[in-house]
């Protein structure tokens, strides 16, 4: 059986893309697939593809005959009064789920909670996106190395805004997942609205990732491969990912002991190792490529439950152990009081955790030195982020390796600290090595 199931909805299509207007006929018809998840949505030869109901319209029953975890469904209004005024939460229809062991459940539809319009874009729309129903397409990384000087501001966010082209997607969760839905009846109360499609969840898993990112090595052991100049990215069907960046040859020893503390690291540019940042459900799967080329793929659940999957050209490694919210003080060792300085604070792995409100890659790592505006400098693998001496953020529990600079009358700074559960606040200590203004030497220019 697979994992999500495609209900047949056939025997109860009653509209066809004209329901929706002359000017919103543009959706998605036929086998879909919406967040990873497959949906069959009318026919795309033309004729009924959706259930529409109203206040005026009788309720309608869609046959199940199958036991599931979750029923997930594709639907949207075909209006809203909200933009001339009108409430939010207003009833738009009862979803009934019939049980074979005779219990029924029902699950109120709202509008802007359960349903909403598809907006007109991602930010506002006609009635805004929903509280508790998800678009139907997916967060999307923008163009790596190219894009338009008008989406400038947008590109240093690094992706673009989840919005529903066609349809909202609301799932229900099943009380009794190892009893058989016989039946849903579809009970509408207010404006008009259509199903496009229903599909049940035979996976014990919600299926929209509601988990924050999390930090995953991806270690290339295809020698050919890793070798090659750099152009790793990843792919999750039900989910979501950060661009993917090269890890430091020599993250941790070999970066604490080098000579020139607090001025950067040699760039990696080849593909052995990287790191991305995941969000996804257990049965997500996650394509790792290099260029055009599969390296591999793992599903998420395994890496989650295992830690680390191997394949046999790839190793995918979860190294999220949690995080604590961090006010970081940077003093002088002398006086003790906070100074300005150039920070950065990485995992033992090599993966950054700049302050908060600071770029962890400026620029993503590119060499577009114009683009990117704010207190924060790029030297070579290394992003530094400038503070006034005062910082906070999110750090990983146990070892971070902290590298600290300010000008050349003190000594760099670059140790490694443990982050325990809990702790909340970190104190750094710069040692001034020289004092120029007191032997009587001063800044200036002539």
């Amino acid at each position: 059986m697979n994992d999500y199931q495609p209900l047949d909805i056939s025997s109860v299509l009653n509209a066809g893309i004209e329901v929706l207007g002359e000017d919103d006929q543009d959706v998605d018809v036929g086998s879909q697939s919406f967040r990873g998840l497959p949906f069959e949505v009318g026919t795309d030869s033309g004729g009924d593809c959706f259930i529409s109901l109203d206040v005026s319209s009788g309720p309608i029953k869609i046959d199940a005959g199958e036991s599931a975890h979750r029923v997930v469904f594709a639907h949207r209004l075909v209006g809203s009064e909200i933009d001339s005024g009108g409430s939010v939460g207003l009833p738009v229809a009862e979803y009934v789920f019939h049980m074979a062991s005779g219990k029924d459940f029902r699950a109120n539809i709202r509008e802007r909670f359960e349903i909403a319009s598809v907006p007109n874009d991602s930010f506002r729309g006609p009635s805004g996106l929903p509280f508790q129903a998800v678009t139907d397409q997916k967060h999307t990384l923008f163009e790596r190395d190219q894009g338009k000087w008008e989406e400038l501001g947008r590109r240093q966010t690094e992706y673009a805004q989840a919005s529903a082209r066609s349809y909202f997607l609301w799932a229900w969760t099943n009380p009794e997942p190892e009893s058989v839905i016989e039946s849903i009846e579809i009970v509408p109360q207010g404006a008009k609205f259509i199903i496009a499609g229903v599909t049940l969840g035979h996976e014990d898993e919600h299926p929209f990732a509601r988990q924050g990112r999390r930090e995953t090595r991806i270690t290339v052991t295809d020698e050919t491969v890793a070798g090659q100049p750099f152009d790793l990215s990843v792919k999750v069907d039900r989910g979501d990912t950060t661009f993917v960046f090269p890890l430091p040859k020599d993250p941790d020893s070999g970066f604490t002991d080098a000579y020139h503390k607090g001025y950067g690291q040699e760039d990696n540019t080849d593909s052995d190792s990287a790191y991305a940042e995941i969000s996804a459900v257990p049965s997500a799967t996650v394509i790792v490529k290099q260029g055009d080329e599969e390296v591999g793929q793992v599903k998420w659940g395994e890496v989650e439950r295992e830690g680390v999957v191997e394949t046999p050209r790839m190793k995918i490694e979860l190294l999220d152990k949690g995080r604590n919210w961090v006010n970081v003080t940077v003093v002088d060792d002398d006086t003790g009081r906070p100074v300005p300085c150039r920070v950065h604070f990485r995992s033992p792995e090599g993966i950054p955790y700049q302050p908060h409100g600071h770029h962890n890659q400026v620029n993503s790592n590119l060499g577009t030195w114009h683009i990117d505006i704010g207190g924060d400098v790029r030297l070579g693998q290394i992003s530094y982020a400038y503070i006034d001496g005062t910082c906070q953020g999110w750090l990983p529990r146990g070892d971070v390796i902290v590298d600290v600079a300010r000008g050349f009358e003190y000594e760099p700074l670059r140790t490694r600290v443990s982050i325990e559960p809990g702790q909340q606040e970190l104190t750094l200590r710069l040692k001034r090595w020289i004092d120029m203004n007191q032997r009587r030497w001063f800044s200036g220019d002539s």
